[in-house]
């Protein structure tokens, strides 16, 4: 007789109640930490501090506090301290416990529920705290509520003790000092700069709030000459901005570039519950830069607010080209692209719900942001261009001129793609191509001149690897528009060969090389080659960036040859270790000074002998090579060491820092030379190894 099947909730096979796992308090944040924070890396890290450090900014914001200080602690601990009201510690009258610990035991317990506490908050909802403590070994809350002190510790999310009155006081305020859990987090470092860039954003959006941050990891000893009187200082930095979002817009954002008209735009209105502020200016820049804010977090993928934005600003602007002449009637319509160049915006909302995509707050979803901004700036732009007609005159200057551009941009872009559909595949004519069709396997090499491409060409494998080599330096794209761009040869070849045409007829599913790899030499005109592409990938192909097919290939820079053996570096350390490890260790005792064996390369051996005169490497009976550039390597070499997936070296490029990208981008490449002479005054002691 068969088996009975066991009954429902039985358990052979069943799936009964106890199979749920059922986690109390703060287990579901340990168990599941991208959920609430987004990741374990350095972003979530960083994470945690943003989270108390909004609890105090929303005390700011509310109006209840005036100072915020943060502080670097040894030991990765990080302590964040307000003068707000405090977080209250009396008896919750429904969990009977004190209202400190049910914020920082809880989830979703805090005063941002109840809008008699908060207007506005951008913290996580009521979780912040607790949520930080869950992914901290230990963190203390101390809060001053005049006349007493009161504390707690806990460890990894757990209370040690009660809260405890532990001292008397005059002030009021919150203090959190916490330390990330490396159970959690495998590296724990915070980045002072990251954080100094964070809070100065911070401060430009609230008028009128102290915000500091000390580092004291690493005090810095000072002896005073006329005494020998040593003092310990640690460093330290501050931000108070009583212009708030026009300071940010002239000081901070458009500080290097030339403004197309002396005054800002700048709004702050409440409208059905909401608080809008925007500041917007025009430059002489090719790109825009449009900052969202909700509730003073930085909604990096932009969101409704922006979306209202984008739609008062195209129209306000349309209607007043028109009834000024600017535009004619036979003119087509200024496009979203048009008024976006050029364009530096802040728009910030405040408002009682926040709807962010994702807990780390990306994108702001809110359908009533946009008919709020959209709302406000339909009056206040038109009237703003009626009362300024200079500065008037300076916009639609700068948007005409970028829509005639345009225009031409199109029919450039036009004749490329007509030019790649014509001559099919075997363009550009100097692309060696691969034979496979499927992208996902096939690999393009931008190399500089013919003599790397012919090492190249013959080293490869003319299945999956095309070679495109680029005759000189390509044009510097910062600051050209799209038409002189595509007028440039060489970007046109590469255009063409990489198949996803550009801008407004970009399409990524008709790449043709999933790894498109820059390949240079390693010397300064190869750095500068590769800086040059990097810029035209960032600003016109972003999106091969996000998607991770660019790549940098890192050529070795030494070939080191003992007897029959052959090994190749790509650094100096890389070369002293190969080096030693060569010789005999009872040899490598014994070697004197400067006793290389150099191989001639190109007739050139005298050069390479003063090139490592100094080496700190003392190995006789090695043979040592230096490659100068791609073109000295031959093509079994080339292959062997840079372009065989199974031994090579690739850097793929991200955007993981876009806004940083955005700023060295346009300070390396831009039009501005003092910007440029600065950060290479700054950095220059940095540099090795400098070709010259």
């Amino acid at each position: 007789m068969a088996e009975k099947s066991p009954p429902a909730g039985g358990k052979k096979g069943g799936y009964t109640a106890a199979d749920i796992d059922v986690l109390e308090g703060l287990e579901p944040v340990r168990k599941r930490p991208g959920m609430y924070i987004g990741s374990t890396g350095a972003e979530g890290v960083h994470h945690l501090l943003w989270e108390i450090f909004d609890n105090s900014y929303d005390e700011a914001l509310a109006g209840h506090a005036k100072n915020i200080t943060v502080t670097l602690l040894p030991e990765n601990q990080v302590r964040i301290s307000d003068d707000g009201r405090g977080i209250p510690t009396d008896t919750h009258p429904k969990i009977k416990k004190s209202a400190l610990e049910v914020a920082a035991t809880m989830l979703h317990a805090g005063g941002k529920f109840d809008h008699s506490a908060y207007k506005v908050s951008g913290g996580l909802h009521g979780v912040g705290l607790s949520v930080v403590n869950a992914l901290s070994s230990w963190m203390k809350v101390e809060v001053n509520r005049k006349p007493d002190v009161f504390a707690q510790e806990y460890k990894r999310g757990k209370p040690l003790a009660a809260v405890k009155k532990v001292g008397k006081t005059n002030k009021t305020g919150t203090t959190v000092t916490f330390q990330p859990d490396p159970e959690i987090f495998k590296e724990i470092n915070w980045d002072w700069d990251k954080i100094i860039t964070h809070l100065r954003q911070q401060a430009y959006l609230i008028k009128g709030v102290k915000i500091n941050i000390t580092d004291e990891r690493l005090p810095i000893k000072s002896v005073r000459p006329e005494n020998n009187e040593e003092s310990t200082f640690f460093l330290s930095h501050g931000f108070y901005f009583e212009g708030g979002v026009v300071s940010y817009i002239k000081y901070f954002l458009n500080r290097k570039e030339e403004a197309k008209h002396p005054n800002i735009f700048y709004v702050s209105k409440d409208l059905e519950d909401m608080q809008v502020e925007v500041g917007f200016q025009y430059t002489d820049d090719i790109q825009g830069k449009e900052m969202g804010f909700a509730n003073n977090i930085h909604t990096l993928e932009g969101g409704m607010h922006i979306t209202g934005f984008r739609s008062a600003i195209t129209r306000a602007l349309n209607d007043y080209a028109r009834k000024n002449s600017y535009l004619k009637d036979k003119d087509e319509n200024l496009t979203g692209d048009d008024i976006r160049e050029g364009l530096t915006a802040v728009v910030s909302v405040k408002l009682r719900e926040p709807q962010f995509e994702g807990q780390t707050k990306a994108k702001l979803g809110n359908p009533e942001a946009r008919t709020a901004v959209e709302g406000v700036l339909n009056v206040e732009i038109p009237d703003w261009l009626e009362r300024n007609p200079s500065d008037a005159r300076g916009m639609l200057e700068k948007v005409i001129l970028a829509s005639k551009a345009r225009i031409a941009a199109k029919a450039a872009r036009e004749t490329v793609i007509r030019k790649g559909a014509m001559e099919g595949f075997t363009l550009p004519g100097k692309l060696r191509d691969c034979s496979s069709r499927d992208p996902s396997e096939s690999e393009l090499f931008i190399v500089e001149g013919d003599s790397a491409g012919g090492s190249a060409t013959q080293g490869r494998s003319r299945r999956t690897q095309a070679i495109l080599p680029l005759r000189g330096k390509i044009l510097n794209v910062e600051k050209a528009r799209l038409d002189k761009m595509l007028a440039n040869e060489e970007i046109r070849s590469l255009v063409i060969a990489i198949g996803t045409a550009i801008a407004e007829e970009f399409d990524l599913t008709k790449l043709r090389y999933h790894k498109v790899v820059i390949m240079t030499d390693a010397d300064s005109d190869g750095s500068h080659i590769r800086t040059l592409l990097l810029t035209l990938f960032y600003r016109y192909f972003p999106q091969l960036i996000s998607a991770g097919h660019i790549y940098i290939a890192q050529p070795p820079l030494y070939r080191l040859q003992k007897g029959s053996e052959v090994r190749y570096a790509y650094n100096d350390e890389a070369k002293e270790k190969i080096s030693k490890e060569l010789m005999p260790a009872e040899k490598a005792q014994k070697i004197k000074k400067g006793e290389w064996e150099v191989s001639e390369i190109n007739g050139k051996a005298g050069e390479e002998i003063e090139a490592f005169e100094e080496s700190p490497a003392k190995l006789k009976g090695i043979i040592l090579q230096r490659y100068k550039g791609l073109g000295e390597m031959n093509p079994e070499q080339l292959w062997e060491t840079t372009m065989n997936p199974e031994n090579r070296v690739l850097l793929q490029v991200t955007m993981k820092d876009a806004e940083l990208a955005d700023e060295v981008f346009d300070t390396l490449m831009g039009s501005e030379v003092l910007p440029r002479k600065k950060f290479i005054q700054t950095h220059a002691k940095n540099v090795k190894n400098l070709d010259v």
